[in-house]
């Protein structure tokens, strides 16, 4: 039990460091005709400026869809003011 111990607060310190989760909200298009959205993507905490989350958010949206802009990066204390707006592509991609 005396050697178990320090292993579990190593753990434990391990898991109370992960980054929190970053997000970007973002603009995109389709043409042909014309369509727009507002969504909301999760990104790695690597990706976590706006330059680095557009390479992201670019190379996952599908079915047509062309990044116009990021709008802003945040944590996860933006999401519910986001949620609305983004509509069905809160988290879609």
């Amino acid at each position: 039990m005396t050697h178990a111990l320090p292993s579990l607060i190593v753990l434990l310190l391990c898991a109370s460091t992960a980054q929190a989760a970053c997000y970007a909200d973002y603009k995109a298009k389709q043409d042909d005709p014309l369509r727009l959205h507002y969504g909301v993507m999760e990104v790695p905490d690597a990706a976590c400026s706006a330059s680095a989350a557009a390479a992201v958010v670019a190379d996952r949206l599908r079915d047509g869809w062309q990044l116009l802009s990021i709008e802003s990066v945040f944590g996860p204390e933006g999401l519910d003011q986001r949620r609305a707006s983004a509509g069905p592509y809160f988290l879609r991609y």
